[in-house]
């Protein structure tokens, strides 16, 4: 599977497929006795997207073949005992992209000229990414993460590695004078070269960082130049080689820290933006202000869903039968927002239970 979404992931996956670009979504679990429907269940929806391509008569026989042969390698890359929340497939013409998630998202074969990525760009904001650098003399390692897990960032120069080996540590042993680890001058350079590729990245996709590492190496790092502000230091050696899980654990307790500190911040502003009627609340109130570009902060609880339909420009609660339904207008309300500039925080569940689970500050 595809295992880390990004803002430039995500941004190519938007743009137009030659048809037919086909989406599949579909809930999963991750525990049993639940998790045992899904394999039964992707079959049909599998199914269902083969006979959707067969019937469509837009589609030639060449390019029929070419995307049934796509479905059956992403269908073959699915590992559902490993299944999170959602599972989203993309296939179209020559590619092929799974995405297991951490938010819930709607059962749906879709055949267009775009991929559906509103539940992906919902999924992606609510993992709430951030970086987490790891630091030791000999390796600096960047890890990309979220609520759940991290996972090793392997481009833009990382990880940086070096030898420790000192040709000349015989004379340094016999005249006494061996340096410390975080005093030696190649040290310093070591690091150096690490701050400025991680500034690189932290411009082109800045998110909250927390840097690893024993006291000496988060010193000697922090003397290189500032970081973002508000970088969390995290005083732990021995992780710059991970494994991924202990990473996460490590950063676990000031990434959750941090969540209940934002989620008061963002409470406090919807309370300012009501008193000064610079405030939208529950979803029908949202989606207006999100249509006109009006939000500027948009806070949703973590797994609030609702099903609506359209009702003479407005929202209004439906059933799931019903045949104009729409199941994943959160997940579209979000990424309006975020394509007019907004900012979008999801909060704990029952935070927003007085703004109907659903709440945004206005520009205007």
């Amino acid at each position: 599977m595809d295992p880390v979404l990004s803002s430039d992931v995500l941004a190519k996956l938007r743009q137009p497929r030659p048809y037919p670009a086909v989406s599949l979504l579909m809930p999963t679990h991750r525990r049993e006795p639940d998790n045992a429907q899904d394999p039964v269940r992707l079959r049909n929806l599998v199914a269902a997207a083969e006979k959707a391509i067969h019937d469509d008569p837009a589609v030639t026989r060449e390019r029929r073949a070419d995307v049934l042969d796509q479905l059956r390698r992403a269908v073959a890359e699915i590992d559902l005992a490993h299944a999170e929340d959602g599972l989203v497939i993309f296939v179209a013409p020559g590619e092929h992209y799974v995405w297991s998630v951490a938010r819930t998202v709607p059962e749906r074969v879709v055949l267009a000229d775009t991929f559906l990525t509103r539940n992906l760009v919902a999924a992606q904001a609510a993992e709430q990414p951030s970086w987490t650098l790891t630091v030791a003399a000999d390796r600096v390692s960047l890890w990309s993460g979220g609520p759940e897990r991290v996972t090793e960032h392997t481009g833009d120069g990382f990880p940086f590695i070096r030898d420790l080996d000192d040709p000349d540590a015989e004379r340094e042993e016999r005249v006494g004078d061996l340096p410390s680890t975080y005093q030696d001058e190649a040290t310093r350079r070591f690091l150096r070269e690490a701050h400025q590729a991680l500034r690189a990245v932290l411009a082109s996709r800045p998110r909250p960082l927390y840097v690893v590492g024993e006291p000496a190496a988060l010193a000697l790092l922090d003397d290189t130049g500032p970081l973002l502000p508000g970088t969390t230091p995290v005083r732990r050696g021995g992780l710059a080689r991970g494994p991924a899980p202990a990473v996460w654990e490590a950063v676990e307790p000031a990434r959750t820290a941090r969540e209940a500190a934002a989620a008061t911040t963002v409470v406090a502003e919807l309370d300012a933006a009501r008193g000064r009627r610079e405030f939208a609340g529950g979803i029908d109130e949202v989606w207006q202000a999100v249509k006109e570009g009006r939000i500027r902060l948009l806070a949703v609880e973590d797994h609030y869903r609702t099903v609506v339909r359209d009702h003479g420009g407005h929202l209004e609660p439906a059933e799931p039968s019903e045949a104009e339904a729409r199941d994943d207008m959160v997940d579209e309300i979000v990424e309006r927002a975020l394509d007019t500039g907004a900012e979008v925080q999801f909060v704990r569940d029952d935070t927003l239970l007085d703004m109907d689970r659903i709440a945004g500050v206005l520009r205007y």
